[in-house]
């Protein structure tokens, strides 16, 4: 939000007198006297304040919002004092709605709030005299600055409010090839973004960035603003993708995400043209195009690596993963989600982590690796417990529990099989106190020695790897 200087206001007699009265003025008459009776305070002027004017009179006794408009009036901003008066208006309506849906919402009114009214009196009065003077970049900076001066959370309305009376303005300006155009074309399209409808910002977003290109226009900050329409453009577009991703609209999302790509590219980014190869491929990827989407992947991919982006090159191999897995290529996908996990753990982004563990775990136990599930079940599980993130804890727990009955099935499963009074000993045993049941050392090497060897493993033999995609390897 553009921070604004203080006033270099000179206020008008009436409201200078009515501002000394207001409880944050450095100059205050107690609170006791402020709240008396209309009679009280004609008895208090009339006893100290002897022979003065009517209107000094009315100074004090009326609000100080009262007194900005009769000031609006008498100095002739009559279009000011009505675009000020529908405002607050609707200030009162909205204040009232909102304190009936929340005991706790605790806004003051507008009159308790001085410098508001203030800066309404500065800035319109000025816009409004601009306009007759037809000078519209006046009117227009004038209305823009009160718009950044009401960038609050409780004041949007009002903010939008002067966004929209800037788009009008800006129509009207000519002398400037159509910056100030574009500019509130940009704020339109945020104003839309922010209440969700999202065609209709960019339609505006679309506006602004054919207005900017191949032009050097920069905002206040120094950003330029042909990238900053790109930057809109691609947020837009994928907000729009989701949605039809969520309705199984898959061409049209793509067809909106390969526009998404190609303005990047214009934009000459790179991280923009990382971002949005990220999502054309998830969306090829939910299209069920896996081809497509391994090639949109491994682009992304290479420019994360151009970036030296670890965090995004991680998202590209996760990513990558989901694709060999919907084509049943296991352990390819298990090869790219070990290195989700190593990327993962060095850049400590423990979310990340979880995930990547949870993926190979879910693959390792759907194939009959159980120790190998477990191992990354648990790290995943031990993750989100460090994190006290509990929702996850929870799924993270469940996942564990499985792979560890699957592991305990085994060894049960052998003793039954054995049908000894030694292997019944152990089955009596584990089922008095429920803890780990281990393997008889007679009934079990054999198999013990193959499932410790797949534990301390980390990646799979070159027979496995030939047969993980169809062939399940049970630890038997």
């Amino acid at each position: 939000m553009t921070t604004l200087p203080p006033l270099p206001m000179t206020r008008p007699k009436l409201t200078a007198l009515a501002r000394q009265k207001l409880p944050c003025s450095p100059r205050t008459i107690p609170r006791s006297q402020l709240i008396k009776e209309k009679d009280d305070i004609d008895h208090y002027l009339e006893v100290n304040f002897k022979g003065l004017p009517k209107e000094e009179v009315a100074a004090y006794r009326n609000s100080y919002k009262k007194n900005i408009c009769v000031d609006m009036l008498r100095d002739g901003y009559h279009k000011s004092f009505t675009e000020l008066f529908a405002l607050m208006e609707k200030w009162d309506a909205l204040r009232e709605a909102a304190k009936v849906r929340s005991l706790f919402w605790l806004q003051r009114p507008l009159e308790e709030q001085p410098d508001k009214l203030d800066h309404f009196y500065y800035y319109l009065t000025r816009a409004e005299a601009a306009e007759r003077k037809e000078y519209f970049e006046e009117v227009y900076n004038n209305l823009y600055a009160l718009a950044c001066y009401f960038n609050t959370s409780e004041d949007k309305w009002v903010r939008n409010h002067f966004y929209e009376r800037c788009f009008k303005i800006a129509q009207l300006i000519k002398v400037d090839c159509g910056k100030k155009e574009a500019e509130a074309h940009a704020h339109m399209g945020l104003l839309f973004e922010e209440d969700g409808q999202l065609l209709e910002a960019a339609e505006h977003y679309e506006a602004f960035h054919q207005l900017t290109q191949g032009r050097i226009w920069k905002d206040e900050t120094g950003r330029v603003l042909n990238l900053l329409a790109c930057e809109s453009l691609l947020r837009t577009y994928r907000l729009l993708s989701d949605k039809m991703l969520e309705n199984k609209e898959y061409k049209q999302a793509i067809r909106i995400l390969i526009k998404a790509s190609e303005i990047a590219k214009e934009g000459n980014d790179k991280k923009m043209v990382e971002e949005a190869s990220y999502y054309l491929g998830l969306a090829h990827l939910a299209a069920g195009e896996y081809e497509t989407a391994l090639a949109v992947l491994n682009t992304y991919g290479k420019i994360s690596t151009d970036l030296d982006d670890d965090l995004s090159l991680g998202r590209a191999y996760e990513a990558t993963a989901k694709v060999l897995q919907s084509q049943r290529q296991m352990a390819e996908a298990v090869k790219y989600l070990k290195k989700v996990v190593k990327i993962a753990r060095k850049n400590f982004q423990s979310l990340d982590f979880v995930r990547a563990s949870t993926m190979l775990g879910d693959i390792y136990n759907k194939k009959g690796y159980y120790n190998k599930a477990s191992e990354y079940f648990q790290q995943a599980f031990d993750t989100t417990a460090e994190l006290t993130n509990i929702p996850l804890m929870d799924e993270t727990k469940v996942h564990y529990g499985i792979a560890k009955a699957h592991q305990m099935m085994l060894t049960i499963n052998s003793y039954i099989e054995s049908a000894d009074l030694t292997s019944l000993d152990y089955l009596l045993s584990w089922k008095e106190n429920r803890s780990d049941i281990a393997p008889d050392p007679t009934i079990g090497g054999s198999r013990r020695s193959t499932m410790e060897s797949l534990y301390q493993t980390s990646e799979f033999s070159e027979e496995d790897l030939c047969g993980f995609p169809d062939n399940q390897k049970n630890e038997t």
